[in-house]
């Protein structure tokens, strides 16, 4: 009879539970899959930017020009001739490099081809920005700033950094700052670096920017290495 009086008053409690609360929820879980992933910083071997902040507009890297800047701007900057970055290089070679179709995008860049781990030197002074791998575009990049930090210099492609060269390090135009290769989505069996001149937007991000032919900018310049 005990036993009867009891489970009848239990019964009462659970259907009153269940009238109140409603059934039982299964517990929430977290995926951790969701959770952002965290970014080495300064090795150049990191991960692509999430796509909210670095949209990789071009095969060859991670930056998001803007498009060309006007032949104004182009022609002031012009006035400050850049360093060939590869040593015997045709300059003559470059042109209309810039505004070729590239998958239906515009190149906004010019490539040198060069065997295998031939030197790559600065264009200019300034100081390394950003040292990036990019897996599906670049490869091995490195973001070079002019020293009023307005242009960018991008070179991709690269076989290897040069030794000593690391982010926020003061660079001298002509030094060797890496190699050509065939890293990213370069063909394997043409070596060649991919080089673009961009001048930056007001915040001033590696990834941003207006895309600048970088012929004329080496037609002015002096000394050895330009090949006519």
């Amino acid at each position: 009879m005990k036993f009867a009086v009891a489970g009848f008053f239990a019964g009462v409690i659970v259907t009153w539970l269940l009238m109140t609360y409603g059934p039982p929820q299964p517990s929430i879980s977290v995926d951790r899959n969701d959770e952002p992933t965290a970014i080495p910083a300064g090795d150049g071997h990191e991960t692509v930017p999430n796509k909210s902040t670095a949209d990789e507009r071009s095969p060859e890297g991670s930056r998001t020009p803007s498009g060309p800047k006007s032949t104004a701007t182009t022609g002031v900057i012009a006035a400050m001739p850049l360093r060939v970055p590869i040593d015997g290089a045709n300059v003559d070679a470059f042109k209309g490099g810039f505004a070729e179709r590239r998958d239906g995008r515009a190149h906004e860049a010019i490539d040198m081809l060069a065997p295998r781990n031939t030197p790559v030197h600065a264009v200019a002074d300034g100081t390394i920005a950003k040292l990036f791998y990019s897996k599906g575009g670049g490869g091995i990049t490195l973001y070079q700033f002019d020293p009023t930090a307005s242009l960018a210099y991008y070179y991709a492609h690269l076989e290897r950094y040069a030794d000593d060269v690391k982010e926020g390090q003061h660079v001298s135009k002509g030094q060797v700052i890496g190699y050509v290769g065939t890293s990213g989505n370069a063909p394997p069996n043409t070596p060649h670096l991919h080089f673009a001149v961009f001048e930056l937007d007001a915040d001033r991000k590696w990834w941003k920017g207006w895309a600048i032919d970088p012929y004329p900018l080496f037609k002015g310049a002096s000394g050895p290495t330009p090949t006519r």
